[in-house]
């Protein structure tokens, strides 16, 4: 494995502990905090802290030593989890996500002296013995003893590791001491390893060298400096907890042997005896009778310990199991114990994106297969009723494979309420709900800046400052509101405050005043609500740095509709405003209603139909060449045939011989002119971007059960222009 993929795991693993992170703090802040909650933040931090100790980053490495430090006297105690201390935890949250974020992406480490002042402040005031006034010296390097002649003093070196007494079998609060055996791989130096910070990692914990490895010294003459040798056994404190133990060689337990046993459950130890006093003799004798190898002894049988195994693979997968501290567990439990505590194995994106591809050839062929067999009249045999129920159960394994909560997006945003919070002055509590909803994670991935542009709107625009707030009646603390949930095969994500709402009053008079609608425009209510979305519309009395350039809400609309999404608004004034966003689950397939116009067939996306219906005669209303309107239940609704917008000859040009099909946008309602309706199916979406270029009005490409290419409508693009070109087609 290179080192830039290990490199990429560990920002991976900064993730998922800057989540975990974040969620106990919350806890800590919201409820009585247990000591499993602490010790979780402490191991999460400390985890940090030792992979970027071991890839030179040394801003984070010392920033991550102070905040331990202080987690660490919390733990134990020394510190009490007061208001002030749990906001200046969350402040120095932020302050190490911002430090990963600026090791990852290779920039100048953030200005954090005023924050670690005050985390070294609150370590003083426990009365600490930990040094937190400076960062974690990074650990000197190995310095292999100079050789003048036969002079070359092993020991010495051996002893300036800090090997100690053989300590006693019990600490003196009477837990049983850990045994620690550890055996670096031959190429434990290689990409800047080195084997020494662990050591001292488990000095810090209260460990000490009890015996050392010396079966892999090779003779003089085949000695590298550039191999490791030796290994270790520690004796390490039974109040550790083992965990602790364990994330110290987290990013080395790959390429080493490791165990992690109580004493008295240990193998016998097959190295050499413990370390004594260093005997007077001959000092090239005593090299020699040190490297010379030694028969090993034979041990009587002993229970198993639990080892670690290294793992090699070609690929960067990283497997996170179970393992029990029992010895003696049988197989049996052991895996039934891993199985319940929910083992998971990370796998590269790449590779699910292949594995849902062939996924969806599959379906193709499927389809494919089942038009040609009922051509020849065999389409209901029972195989081939089994193949479809086979083939679409595996679609939908093949796709909850890519999906991922929605947690991984919400979990940002209570640092963008702090944020704001400090910026506004405003006093926010924020709600959130169905965080655990799955998506895919495409869909993941590129809903955070929507979803970010809202919550800045929310709290800068929606909430008003905590005196208007109690002149209104309502309760100096504002309340934003987070859900997410599924609705008709899709995900819906709302966010709602309890603010001022939409003065339409207001963005009427601003739209007027940019130019953005005449000033006798006869605009409903939802029209005008929708005037936010316009570019360069703003509402703000002044610029700063949350809002007031008019680059916000279009951006947020042009994003969610290149999803396949639509947003909407619901608001009353005085009261507050909902935002909610309407998206796809999967970017990948879709449910669609196969239609025919001229000789081409296309694909509705099901997500927009609302009904589809044959007008009567005098039912449709002509409003000029190529426009008209249809009464739908007292409602007019413009007719757009797509035969014409899309330049398809032959295509039905009289609304009374086609059927038209009601769909549901951003815009509100509108419909769709085709020739007629072939079948509803789920398709597979192909890229025209990646395949051909990028068409306007065409959201992709999928391929239908007899092998013709079918093109998948963008309604959304297709009403715009519609409503664009129709004042123009109308003057004309």
């Amino acid at each position: 494995m290179q080192l830039d993929e290990i490199q990429a795991i560990f920002f991976q693993e900064c993730e998922e502990g800057l989540a975990v992170i974040e969620t106990d703090l919350a806890d800590l802040r919201d409820g009585a905090p247990s000591d499993e909650t602490i010790n979780t933040i402490f191991r999460a931090v400390h985890s940090i802290k030792g992979g970027a100790g071991a890839f030179g980053f040394d801003a984070l490495q010392g920033f991550s030593h102070q905040l331990e430090t202080v987690l660490d006297l919390l733990r134990t105690g020394e510190l009490t989890p007061e208001p002030d201390l749990v906001a200046l935890l969350f402040a120095a949250f932020d302050g190490l996500t911002d430090h990963v974020s600026c090791a990852q992406g290779g920039g100048g480490a953030p200005d954090d002296a005023a924050l670690i002042a005050r985390l070294t402040a609150a370590a003083g005031r426990a009365g600490a013995a930990h040094d937190v006034a400076e960062p974690e010296a990074a650990p000197e390097p190995v310095v292999v003893a100079e050789v003048v002649g036969d002079a070359f003093d092993l020991d010495a070196l051996l002893a300036d590791i800090g090997l100690g007494d053989p300590p006693a079998t019990a600490t003196a609060g009477g837990a049983i001491p850990w045994r620690v055996r550890f055996v670096p791989g031959r190429g434990a130096f290689d990409n800047g390893g080195d084997p020494l910070p662990l050591l001292r990692e488990l000095d810090a914990l209260g460990g000490q060298v009890v015996a050392i490895d010396r079966s892999g010294l090779p003779s003089l003459d085949s000695l590298s400096v550039d191999e490791c040798y030796l290994g270790w056994t520690l004796s390490v404190p039974g109040e550790v907890a083992r965990d602790d133990i364990a994330a110290i060689f987290d990013f080395v337990s790959d390429q080493a042997e490791l165990e992690i046993v109580a004493e008295g459950d240990e193998a016998p130890l097959l190295i050499a005896e413990p370390v004594a006093e260093p005997v007077e003799e001959d000092l090239l004798a005593a090299v020699l009778a040190m490297v010379e190898p030694a028969p090993a002894p034979v041990a009587e049988p002993q229970p198993q310990p639990v080892v670690v195994v290294p793992v090699v693979a070609e690929e960067p997968v990283v497997i996170a199991a179970v393992v029990e501290d029992g010895a003696n567990r049988p197989a049996g439990a052991a895996a039934a114990a891993a199985a319940a505590g929910g083992a998971t194995i990370r796998v590269e994106l790449e590779k699910l994106d292949r594995l849902v591809n062939l996924v969806g050839e599959l379906v193709i062929t499927q389809a494919m297969l089942a038009q040609r067999l009922s051509i020849h009249g065999v389409g209901a045999i029972d195989e081939l009723s089994d193949l479809d129920h086979l083939t679409r159960e595996l679609q939908d394994s093949a796709m909850s494979i890519r999906a991922q909560p929605v947690k991984s997006v919400f979990s940002r945003v209570p640092r963008i309420i702090r944020e704001l919070e400090a910026s506004t002055g405003k006093r926010v509590r924020l709600e959130v709900e169905g965080e655990m909803t799955e998506v895919d994670k495409t869909v993941v991935e590129r809903i955070g800046e929507p979803l970010t542009h809202m919550i800045r709107n929310a709290v800068d625009h929606g909430l008003e400052t905590p005196d208007e707030r109690v002149a209104a009646g309502k309760p100096a603390e504002g309340v934003v509101r987070l859900a997410a949930e599924h609705r008709s095969g899709r995900i819906v994500i709302s966010v709602s405050d309890d603010g001022r709402g939409i003065d339409r009053a207001r963005v009427r008079a601003k739209a007027v005043e940019r130019g953005i609608v005449a000033a006798d425009a006869n605009l409903s209510d939802e029209e005008i609500e929708n005037l936010i979305f316009a570019p360069g519309f703003s509402t703000a009395a002044t610029i700063s740095n949350i809002s007031g350039r008019g680059v916000g809400m279009d951006v947020v609309r042009r994003n969610v509709q290149a999803l396949g999404g639509r947003i909407g608004i619901s608001s009353k004034f005085g009261l507050g405003s909902t935002f909610t966003l309407t998206l796809p689950l999967t970017l990948a397939i879709l449910d669609g209603m196969v239609v025919s116009v001229g000789g081409q067939t296309y694909v509705i996306p099901l997500a927009h139909v609302v009904e589809s219906l044959r007008p009567r005669d005098g039912e449709v209303r002509g409003l000029g060449p190529g426009a008209g309107v249809l009464d739908v239940r007292g409602t007019y609704l413009p007719i757009l045939p797509i035969g014409r917008l899309l330049n398809v000859a032959d295509a039905c040009v009289d609304p009374t011989n086609a059927v038209l099909v009601v769909v549901e946008t951003d815009a509100g309602q509108s419909i769709l002119m085709v020739d007629g309706i072939q079948d509803q199916r789920q398709v597979v979406v192909k890229s025209l971007e990646a395949n051909y270029a990028p068409v306007a009005g065409l959201a992709g490409a999928t391929v239908l059960g007899d092998g013709r290419v079918a093109l998948i409508l963008d309604v959304e693009t297709l009403v715009q222009r519609h409503r664009s070109e129709t004042p123009r087609a109308l003057a004309a």
